[in-house]
Order: structure tokens, then C-alpha cells, then sequence
């Protein structure tokens, strides 16, 4: 059999003269509008629950809310919440009557744009508009090639920024890895904050280990910004906020946190991460409402503070392997909650985030491929706004790989497509190309005016996938996925630089002891 290099070269001879031309022309850069896949594309084909399933879990999280409530909420946000309606009983616990919280889902912040220092990467949180990003604490830095666990650095986060940056279809940034060479706690959290800034203009989600350090951050976030009214106008960094020690406990440290960052304007994750089997109930559903009433009283915290926060409903369960109770984050359980949770955001109509793309491996092998590609196909068809843990996790969470970002980003191009669809009109189902090959024409598609017009607009090709034939497989010397990815990787940062400006760049790392150059 013929491979297709040689069925194309009849054509290539037969429709010389400008084909050349065209095929160089579209495979330039594209415009935004034009890209076959890019951030804020709709999902929502997929849907695990029907209406009465998210009807039945609505229910159950407002009685959980009613009769369980929340213990161990902060003094101020016990007089924040009671307030508004909440009540305290004798044990201490918060419960939330059915009217609060539907008072409170009323002002919600719908349709929320989480802004990026360039505002071509702003990522518009309406309807099932999907984006695909990264976050975590891993503690461990991956070698795919000594197959070694290191503690991962500042240096370490800076670099995965710049990768990011310049990886189109990952959308945001958010905190991938602990700074394990910072040791104290407040150093850790500026270089935290700093290393995403200096690395991507993309938006960043940061994540504080103590209420005490949000003023120095802020500091750092307006020398950046221009001034408090600049990053007022547009706050570019979000706040990832376990506000919730599931089950049903408030952080109290988390929460004070997430008091101040709210009154200085910063977008909120209310991330509820409780472990199917474990700090959550095994079946999935019950799972779901556990997190969704975990996320109500976090609405009712949010909007008793400020009407209308711009915040994101972040439903975030895990799964445990039930043999042995460790994470199993790469599991097809775990895609299933997380498109579970998809569907309960849009029952809300709040915009939402959950984790998807985790892998169990502990190297990008096939393993991970497969778990990644399962877990963030479904998040992306289920239609979930923002999609964290997207790429580079390992180990369940334990491990970050830089090369995986780069091979994630193949793997989320492929899964946008899904995410698209088929685009069914007047032109796309004509039969008038098929009259021009099939009645005297050359009986293939190849060369043909709208196999050309559509190669870049229709279809998605990877960076670093490889598909070639055999034969032209050999004769490159059998390049492997995991060489080209490290090549691609050294490539993006032997040209990356910080992306913040030289001069406030320099102020900062006087006023503060940064780690990483």
C-alpha cells in the first residue's frame, strides 16, 4: 500500500503554481478568531447527571446545610455569616436556613472575567466556556530520564511559568509546586507569587500559607500592576482558598485569608477538595453533594462580605483507591465527579472550577497519557470553566514534570477539538466538492481549493506528537515523544525571559529576597 507521501505527490505535481504558496500561508500563526481551538471554547455535551440527579443533589446539599451546617469558622466569620442569616447553635456549628442561601446564589457574581496582565489571555467565565490550566502543590520535581523525585525550587515554578507562557493551550497559570528551598513560610509565599508574575502574563492563581502575609503580596502585586488602582481595574492573580476542611469544617486561617483578599478586590477559588472514601462519602454522587454544600456556604461567605465577589464555585473532590485509601486522581471515577460538578455549576449558573487531567504515574508515560486524556476530555465535554491540574501532575499530585506541560499541551489541543465539535452548515455539508473529484476530477481530496482552506481552521496537528510513517520514522533515527519533548522544553526556555518590566523587577528583588533568576 501507498503511503499517503506518496499519493500526495501526483497532486503536488498536478496543482503546482500557488498550492505551495497557500499551504505556507496557512500554516503561519492564526488569528485568535480563526484557530481551529483556543481558551473559552463551549462545552457541555457531556452530561453524566440528568436534570432530576442535579435536582436530587441540589436538595440534599441544602439540607445538609440546614441540619449539619459548618463547624469551626473564624470569629469574624461567625459575625459575618450570622449576620446575613446564618445560625450558630450550641455546638458551635453554622447552618445555613434554605432562604439564605438562595438570597445569596441571587447576587452572585455570574459571568465573571478573570483579567491577565495581556489581555488577549483574559479568560471570560460564562456559560460552559472551557479553559484548561495547571495548579497544585506538588513537593517533587520530575526527571523522566534519571527517573528521579527532587524537591522541586522557586526556579523550578518560574521555568513551569515560562513554559506556560508560551504553550497556547494552556490557559492560565496557577501555583504547580511548593518553593522547597524557601524555608521560611512568608519568603515562600512572595517567590510563590513572583516566579508565576516574572514568568507568564497569562493569569495566575497563588495560594498564601498565612493571613499575615497578604499585605507584603499585595505590595508586590501593585508594584506590578502600576499602582493599587491599576490591579483594582484589573486584578490579575486569583486567590486559591481551601476555605473548607472537608468534611464540613472551615479553615479558619483560609478564611481569614480569603476575608482580606476579598475586600481588596481579588477573584476567589472556593475550593472544597474533599477524598471520595475518605474526607468525603464513597458514592459519587453523595461526593458531590458534600462539595456542593461545602461551595453554598462558601457563596453565602463570599457575598455576605461583598455582594457580587467575583468568585469560583470550586468543587473539587477526589477519589480514593478504596483498597488501600490513597488518591487516585487519574481514575475514571475522578472524571466522572468532575463533570459531575461541571453540570452543577451550570445548574447554578455560577462559573466554575474542579481538577482534571491528574495522572497516578509517576513519569508522562502511557499511563499518564491515557488518565490525563480521559479526565480532561470529560471536564472539557462536560463543559467546566476553568479545568485545573490540567497538565504536569504526577504521583497523585506529589510529582510536577516540566516536559509534561509541553506534552500536555498536545494532549489539551486534541481535547479543545472535542471540546468544539462538528461544524455543521451550508458549506460544510455541500456536495459540490464531492461532484469535483468524483466527476472527472483526480478521485482524491488532497490538493483540492477546500481541503486547503481548511487544514489550519479545521484541524489540530501537534507540536510534538509524532506521525510519521515508519519509514520516515527510521530515517529521522526513531525520534521518541519524550527526546522531542525535551528538546521543544529547553528550546521555549533558552528564549523565555521574565515578563516583568526590567526596572520593577529590580525593585522588587531589592525590597524582597527572591531565589530565582
Amino acid at each position: 500500500m501507498s503511503d499517503i507521501g506518496e499519493v500526495c505527490e501526483p497532486a503536488r505535481a498536478r496543482r503546482s503554481g500557488g498550492r505551495s504558496a497557500r499551504v505556507a500561508l496557512r500554516a503561519a500563526p492564526l488569528a485568535d478568531d480563526v484557530r481551529p481551538v483556543r481558551g473559552g471554547m463551549p462545552g457541555g455535551q457531556y452530561k453524566p447527571l440528568t436534570d432530576a440527579g442535579m435536582a436530587k443533589i441540589h436538595e440534599s446539599a441544602l439540607e445538609a446545610l440546614e441540619v449539619i451546617g459548618l463547624s469551626q469558622a473564624p470569629k469574624s466569620g461567625v459575625e459575618i455569616m450570622t449576620a446575613a442569616g446564618a445560625v450558630q447553635g450550641d455546638d458551635g456549628r453554622l447552618r445555613f436556613p434554605r432562604a439564605l442561601v438562595e438570597d445569596m446564589l441571587a447576587v452572585a457574581a455570574r459571568d465573571i472575567t478573570l483579567y491577565a496582565r495581556d489581555p488577549k489571555h483574559d479568560l471570560h467565565l460564562t456559560g460552559t466556556n472551557v479553559h484548561f490550566g495547571t495548579a497544585g502543590a506538588a513537593v517533587h520535581i520530575v526527571d523522566p530520564i534519571t527517573l528521579d523525585y527532587r524537591d522541586s525550587t522557586a526556579q523550578d515554578l518560574y521555568d513551569g511559568a515560562r513554559l506556560v507562557d508560551n504553550l497556547d493551550n494552556i490557559h492560565f497559570y496557577q501555583r504547580t509546586m511548593v518553593c522547597r528551598d524557601v524555608v521560611d513560610n512568608r519568603e515562600m509565599d512572595l517567590n510563590t507569587l513572583y516566579a508565576c508574575l516574572s514568568g507568564t502574563k497569562k493569569h495566575v492563581g497563588t495560594s498564601f500559607s498565612d493571613p499575615s502575609h497578604v499585605a507584603d503580596c499585595f505590595d508586590m502585586l501593585y508594584m506590578v500592576a502600576g499602582g493599587e488602582e491599576k490591579w483594582v481595574e484589573r486584578p490579575f492573580v486569583s486567590n486559591s482558598n481551601c476555605f473548607v476542611v472537608p468534611p464540613m469544617k472551615f479553615a479558619e486561617e483560609s478564611c481569614i485569608t480569603m476575608e482580606d483578599c476579598i475586600r481588596r478586590g481579588m477573584p476567589m477559588l472556593l475550593l472544597s477538595a474533599g477524598q471520595a472514601g475518605a474526607t468525603a462519602p464513597a458514592p459519587i454522587a453523595l461526593t458531590i453533594v458534600q462539595a456542593v454544600a461545602e461551595c453554598l456556604a462558601g457563596v453565602v461567605y463570599v457575598n455576605a462580605i461583598k455582594k457580587g465577589a467575583p468568585a469560583i464555585f470550586g468543587t473539587w473532590p477526589f477519589v480514593s483507591d478504596l483498597r488501600t485509601g490513597a488518591m487516585s486522581g487519574g481514575s475514571a471515577e475522578q472524571a466522572l465527579l468532575t463533570a459531575g460538578c461541571a453540570q452543577m455549576h451550570r445548574f447554578y449558573g455560577l462559573p466554575g472550577g474542579a481538577a482534571s487531567g491528574i495522572s497516578d504515574s509517576k513519569l508522562p508515560d502511557m499511563q499518564a497519557g491515557w488518565e490525563q486524556g480521559i479526565t480532561n476530555a470529560l471536564a472539557g465535554l462536560a463543559g467546566l470553566n476553568m479545568c485545573y491540574e490540567a497538565v504536569g501532575m504526577h504521583a497523585s499530585l506529589l510529582g510536577f514534570c516540566l516536559e509534561s506541560l509541553v506534552l500536555g499541551d498536545d494532549l489539551l489541543g486534541q481535547a479543545m477539538r472535542l471540546v468544539r465539535g462538528i461544524d455543521v452548515t451550508e458549506d460544510s455539508t455541500s456536495i459540490e466538492a464531492m461532484k469535483e473529484v468524483c466527476l472527472g476530477g483526480p478521485g482524491h481530496y488532497l490538493g483540492s481549493d477546500q481541503t486547503l482552506s481548511l487544514m489550519q481552521t479545521e484541524y489540530v496537528y501537534p507540536k510534538v506528537g509524532n506521525r510519521m510513517s515508519p519509514k520516515e520514522w527510521n530515517e529521522a533515527g526513531k525520534p521518541l515523544l519524550l527526546d522531542t519533548a525535551i528538546r521543544r522544553k529547553n528550546d521555549i526556555l533558552s528564549k523565555a525571559g521574565c515578563v516583568v518590566d526590567p526596572e520593577i523587577d529590580a525593585a522588587i528583588r531589592a525590597k524582597y529576597n527572591i531565589y530565582f533568576r
